[in-house]
């Protein structure tokens, strides 16, 4: 006897272990038979699994603490009991773009900080000659996407609600916008930022892992009553990502991988790019300049599936510092309960491991400590939160 289960996604690369462990029979081993449907925007994603037009999601890790919050939208409690990726962003630039901040940048163009400082010279220089402020494509106002692209424009002192325009654009689309010069840059997941750059429209400016050492980007996310009332399917989804993921992060396995994910009903781009984007091994310029990073996409290396509140606490604090929650204590319990360690250890049959996980890593500020989320955001001069 089967479950017949139907899970939303968004066509990304890391989407790849709910992808494959459908597509590979991971899924139909654990007696479970997925149906998977392919979504362009993240509202509608969510909405359709808050109503239970989807049994599970792929969904943006900041979507599921804001539904459980209430904010934004309706509040429906969700748990994420596995990531289905860290570190999958990049930022993205026009051309004009990226020649105006390599002009001003002192330091390493690999340094996020050498380009914020740059950045916020040449937004001063736009707004002395009069020029429109520069836009920049996000996937969404709870997004990593979001969060990243402030974080880092904010250390160099640009402010992001002021000094720069910041539009929502679902991740398919954010490859048109910058070739039609409706944005200048974008912060999207992989394989768009690839596609800009080959089709010569772009240059990846960051992978995520230079601004943040490790950023949950996406998990597995189900509505917690649901899960409740289903603890053995939600372990068999569990088990079977797991799988999946483990059988992504082979080397051998990687050219099958992406040929699964290539599918026109799957992602829908070019196996080759979505092998570069598993093998971290990108093309960053029209040029042909390449940039290698083993930190770029983990979809299940160094423990990357597990959830770790620590990150949900790191999520709900960029919710606190850009207005869009207010500080307290119960909504941060709230939102780290939200990712469930519990349930992946018990799926999975692994004791909790006794080291501590990888810390969030971020390029400034001081180190993030969950418990103390006010000495975090006290650390920043631009933001909407004040002690």
């Amino acid at each position: 006897m089967t479950t017949p289960l139907r899970i939303g996604f968004i066509p990304l690369v890391d989407a790849a272990a709910l992808i494959v462990a459908t597509d590979k029979g991971f899924a139909a081993a654990e007696g479970l038979d997925i149906t998977l449907a392919r979504e362009v925007s993240w509202s509608n994603v969510r909405d359709k699994l808050n109503i239970g037009l989807f049994d599970a999601a792929h969904l943006l890790a900041p979507v599921a603490i804001a539904s459980s919050l209430g904010l934004g939208h309706v509040k429906v409690p969700i748990v994420a009991p596995f990531n289905l990726g860290l570190n999958g962003n990049a930022i993205t630039v026009s051309p004009p773009l990226h020649a105006a901040i390599m002009e001003e940048i002192d330091g390493d163009r690999f340094d996020p900080m050498a380009t914020a400082l740059a950045l916020s010279r040449v937004v001063a220089k736009r707004r002395k000659s009069g020029a429109e402020p520069l836009i920049f494509g996000m996937t969404f106002p709870f997004s990593t996407h979001n969060y990243q692209l402030r974080f880092w424009m904010a250390a160099g002192g640009v402010d992001p609600d002021e000094d720069v325009r910041l539009v929502v654009l679902p991740p398919p689309y954010m490859v048109d916008s910058l070739a039609n010069g409706h944005v200048d840059a974008f912060c999207v997941g992989a394989p768009w930022n690839s596609v800009a750059v080959d089709l010569g429209i772009g240059h990846i400016l960051h992978f995520v892992s230079d601004i943040l050492v490790a950023a949950v980007e996406k998990v597995l996310a189900i509505r917690q009553n649901w899960a409740e009332k289903n603890p053995d399917v939600v372990a068999a989804l569990v088990r079977a990502h797991l799988r999946a993921a483990e059988f992504i992060e082979q080397p051998e396995n990687r050219a099958e991988a992406a040929a699964i994910l290539a599918q026109p009903e799957r992602i829908g781009v070019d196996a080759e790019v979505i092998q570069r984007t598993l093998d971290g091994r990108l093309k960053i310029s029209p040029d042909g300049a390449k940039r290698e990073s083993k930190r770029y996409l983990l979809v299940g290396r160094e423990g990357a599936a597990r959830p770790d509140p620590a990150q949900a606490a790191w999520l709900y604090a960029q919710m606190v510092r850009w207005g869009q929650a207010a500080m307290k204590p119960e909504a941060l319990k709230t939102a780290m309960d939200v990712f469930r360690p519990d349930l992946y250890d018990a799926a999975v049959g692994r004791r909790p491991p006794t080291d501590a996980p990888q810390a969030i890593g971020a390029f400034a500020g001081p180190p993030f400590d969950p418990s103390d989320i006010r000495a975090h955001l006290a650390a920043f001069e631009i933001g909407h939160w004040k002690p």
